[in-house]
């Protein structure tokens, strides 16, 4: 098996492994492993003064192939307090297939007690079986099977409605580096759409998501991510998944997803 997510060639081009791989084509990444590189991505960008980001937002413009892919990333706007930075990722033919925008607002000790007092769920004591998956029938590793462990505090991956799942990241993003709290989330929260889906993944429905932002107004710490997911459906075949994003320590932000809902 894999030991990561994927494997740099040089700074700028990155090969992803069967660990990457999505729900919906053998031959397609999942959103996880994009969001989680592309969050790695912003993170190299340098600053004036400590700062941390806040919102991200994914755009997924095409399928991700599992093929060499580049990156590159600026800073948009610079400031002393908020920066905006942008990152894209595309494929051999200098197509883009992915993006992201993100909000980094500088750290600072300020004391602001928001009152609030968080109940944490509880993480069971034995990882979940994991429900098969269209993409599965061919065999193979791919990244809701292998690069991940799955505990349901309530509901269940394959089981329609919404859940509550803990979800640990088991290998890097790259080789030897450990993922930071922002990437073990990004890498979670696009499980939202798919552990709170209202059909069955046995290849009659679609609920794609395009795009996937994230608002963490406080960095993750360990390596269990949980997330509240629940997904809601129009008749316009437009739907939106949105997750209450967990460490073990309490709330830390939120994910949405806009859903492309269809039947095949």
């Amino acid at each position: 098996m894999a030991e990561s997510l994927f494997v740099p060639v040089d700074a700028d081009t990155f090969v992803p492994t069967e660990l990457s791989i999505g729900p919906w084509s053998r031959d397609a990444l999942h959103g996880g492993p994009v969001a989680a590189l592309l969050v790695r991505e912003l993170e190299t960008l340098g600053a004036a003064c400590p700062m941390r980001l806040a919102r991200i937002t994914v755009e997924l413009t095409r399928p991700v192939p599992l093929e060499p892919l580049w990156m590159i990333s600026q800073v948009v706007r610079p400031g002393d307090k908020v920066n905006i930075v942008e990152a894209s990722m595309g494929r051999g033919d200098g197509a883009e297939v992915a993006k992201v925008r993100g909000v980094r607002i500088r750290t600072e000790d300020v004391e602001f007690d928001d009152g609030i007092s968080d109940d944490v769920p509880p993480l069971p004591e034995t990882p979940a079986e994991v429900a098969s998956l269209v993409v599965d029938e061919g065999g193979g590793e791919a990244y809701h099977s292998h690069a991940v462990e799955h505990r349901y505090t309530s509901g269940r991956f394959g089981t329609p409605g919404p859940t509550f799942d803990w979800i640990r990241l088991n290998v890097p993003v790259v080789p030897g580096e450990d993922p930071t709290g922002w990437q073990r989330a990004a890498a979670a929260a696009d499980f939202g759409n798919g552990i709170s889906a209202v059909a069955s993944f046995d290849g009659s429905s679609l609920f794609i998501n395009p795009d996937l932002t994230i608002h963490l107004w406080r960095e993750p710490e360990g390596e269990w991510i949980g997330l509240d997911a629940q997904t809601r459906t129009s008749p316009t075949g437009i739907g939106m998944a949105e997750s209450a994003i967990w460490d073990r320590q309490g709330r830390v932000g939120r994910g949405v997803q806009s859903l492309l809902l269809d039947r095949t």
